[in-house]
């Protein structure tokens, strides 16, 4: 094992004042993940078969949401565009589109940027394929029509804990969980900062590194020179150009009786949240006056924010900021630790067959001060959505920004191989002979040649 070290930065002063607490707030974020008081996850409804496809048609609970907050209360989240069981059945377009859905998952990132969706999905070594595969997405993030689709190798490291765009410099950055690094000298004969118990230095290692990634060849740069071995859960950068990150938060302490989990000193704890320097890939610090078991004086090093009182059960959830309000960020996290009293009468975890009644993957929408750190609850979740990606609506930094995520690469030709004349969508799917009536850009096949077309 290797014993986690701690990379020092430059301090950060504090902010002066902050905006009030949200209100008339639209949140809107793809739904990837829940659970029902009923006991069933990620429900599907059987509309009918298609026969051009060959394959039934089924309504899935994945897919884009929004949810409104009022100043007092959360709408539960309903799909936005709506998916309509009766258009479904009779409008072979809107078959594909809504089968496409299912797609929509992204457990290892999504992002929105200026009216698009990107999601990851990573499928493990234990699944069918003979080595861990991502499989990259791109979305409209408007009507929900699938752009393209491509497989990428596990050597791409496209796992994240989030992605976000800066619209400071007009750069996309993400926590990458990066494997098989061989860390720079500077840090690996340091002992200050990171010890090699194992030897093991042969295989490289593997942590998080704050990095760039560029949205159409998904091409992933690091920035941080060294690794981090946090748990990180969400990644976010406000208006102003400033990033931050939660880590799960373990789930020490206790909850006192307003919910918020504190540590033996009545301190809350829970999910940290940090701020990194995008140039150096750093966390921001500040310097702690502290003694020594032997009375000696020392500086030490703090996280510059501090801690939401909550944890997130080491699950990734998704965190935006509002463009006009750069002091809050929106975070779509877990209740509780997961721990309670048991039916025991003692303080544990709470066992997992009894979700459903002990709030245990409960979901929420807080509101995180960017100072402070701490986490305000705004409301429960109903049927405890995880979200990978999650925005503003109407109010987003990278909205207008003119950011293109599709691929150097065309579509032509992937039409021209199915050999069918028609409508395909952007991901080379065909949908019918009869023009489609999902607005969206399309491929028209005819005579073995193949051009774009808008469809009003």
């Amino acid at each position: 094992m290797k014993k986690v070290y701690t990379i020092i930065v430059c301090l950060w002063g504090v902010l002066m004042c902050q905006p009030a607490m949200a209100q008339g707030l639209r949140l809107k974020g793809i739904g990837h993940g829940n659970r029902y008081d009923d006991g069933d996850q990620m429900k599907s409804t059987y509309v009918g078969w298609n026969s051009e496809l060959g394959k039934g048609i089924f309504i899935v609970d994945n897919g884009i949401y929004a949810m409104d907050y009022n100043g007092t209360s959360l709408s539960t989240p309903a799909k936005d565009p709506e998916v309509v069981a009766s258009e479904v059945r009779t409008d072979a377009a809107k078959q594909v589109w809504a089968t496409n859905f299912n797609l929509m998952y992204g457990n290892s990132g999504a992002m929105y940027i200026d009216g698009q969706l990107v999601t990851i999905m990573s499928r493990d070594e234990q699944s069918t394929v003979d080595e861990e595969l991502f499989n990259v997405r791109r979305w409209d993030a408007k009507t929900g029509n699938l752009l393209t689709t491509e497989t990428r190798p596990k050597s791409d490291c496209l796992e994240s804990a989030g992605m976000a765009y800066n619209p400071v410099d007009g750069k996309v950055y993400g926590l990458f969980y990066l494997t098989g690094q061989q860390l720079p000298t500077e840090i690996t004969e340091d002992p200050d900062y990171f010890e090699d118990q194992d030897a093991d230095m042969t295989d490289g290692d593997a942590g998080y590194c704050l990095c760039t990634i560029d949205l159409k060849t998904m091409k992933v740069t690091p920035i941080t020179p060294g690794l981090y071995y946090y748990n990180f859960v969400t990644f976010a950068i406000n208006s102003e150009g400033r990033a931050f990150a939660l880590t799960s938060g373990g789930s020490s302490g206790y909850i006192d009786d307003n919910g918020i989990q504190r540590n033996v000193n009545g301190e809350r704890t829970g999910a940290q949240l940090y701020e990194f320097n995008l140039e150096t890939g750093l966390m921001k610090v500040k310097a702690v006056a502290k003694t020594d078991s032997d009375g000696e004086e020392y500086t030490d090093y703090e996280p510059l924010v501090g801690a939401t009182g909550y944890s997130s059960q080491y699950r990734r959830q998704s965190a935006c900021f509002a463009k006009s309000n750069p002091g809050k960020m929106y975070w779509i996290g877990y209740v509780n630790s997961g721990k309670g009293i048991n039916e025991w009468g003692s303080w544990s975890s709470l066992s997992d067959k009894d979700w459903r009644t002990n709030g245990k993957y409960d979901t929420a929408l807080y509101e995180v001060d960017i100072t402070t750190g701490e986490a305000t609850m705004l409301g429960k979740v109903p049927n405890r959505w995880i979200f990978s990606a999650l925005w503003v609506g109407g109010d987003d930094a990278s909205d207008g920004a003119g950011f293109d995520i599709m691929p150097p690469t065309g579509i032509n030709s992937v039409a021209d191989t199915a050999g069918q004349s028609g409508y395909y969508n952007m991901a080379g799917q065909y949908v019918g002979t009869a023009q489609p009536r999902q607005h969206g850009i399309y491929v028209v096949r005819q005579n073995g040649n193949a051009h774009k077309v808008y469809v009003r």
